[in-house]
């Protein structure tokens, strides 16, 4: 073994900062991307008797997006449709948006208030395949068909706002 200080310590150290040289600039770059995936996250699901009720309140759907984390088309609906909805200040205040993890075994209290998971609430809603967007009334039955997949991307955001309005009307019916 080399003393410290020595030459071939040295050239030891500097060849295993190698690696660490070359991965910085790759994980200095995915950063933004980090942040803005962030930036695109929905309120993860956690109580949908209360988070039906607030929107019943709000005079609304509860828009629920199903999801995955490996769910490429899940993020571009996030990003493209969802985000900017619960952002707009005309919706914000007459919809409440939430996201389900088909993939998660995270707890989530049910429509009726019994205890569940992400996953098996997916399960019990017979979603396969995601993204799936659906709207719910405040005891938890479906006010529209739900948006199964991206389907054209030219026409995504009328298929929405049709679901929603959708939606409007069925919960003003007695």
């Amino acid at each position: 073994m080399s003393p410290p200080g020595s030459t071939s310590t040295i050239t030891a150290l500097k060849t295993d900062r190698t690696p660490l040289r070359r991965l910085l600039p790759a994980a200095l770059l995915a950063l933004p991307a980090l942040v803005f995936a962030q930036n695109n996250a929905l309120t993860v699901a956690s109580d949908l008797r209360a988070e039906a009720a607030q929107a019943a309140r709000y005079g609304g759907p509860l828009i629920i997006m199903y999801s995955r984390a490996d769910c490429r088309f899940c993020e571009a609906i996030r990003r493209d449709y969802l985000k900017p909805l619960t952002d707009d200040p005309r919706h914000k205040a007459r919809l409440l948006v939430r996201q389900i993890n088909q993939d998660s075994d995270a707890p989530l209290t049910g429509f009726r208030g019994e205890a569940t998971t992400h996953a098996r609430l997916a399960a019990s809603e017979k979603i396969k395949l995601v993204p799936v967007v659906a709207f719910y009334g405040p005891n938890g039955q479906r006010l529209a068909e739900p948006i199964i997949g991206t389907r054209l991307p030219d026409f995504y955001q009328g298929y929405l706002d049709d679901a929603i309005e959708q939606s409007h009307q069925a919960l003003k019916k007695p």
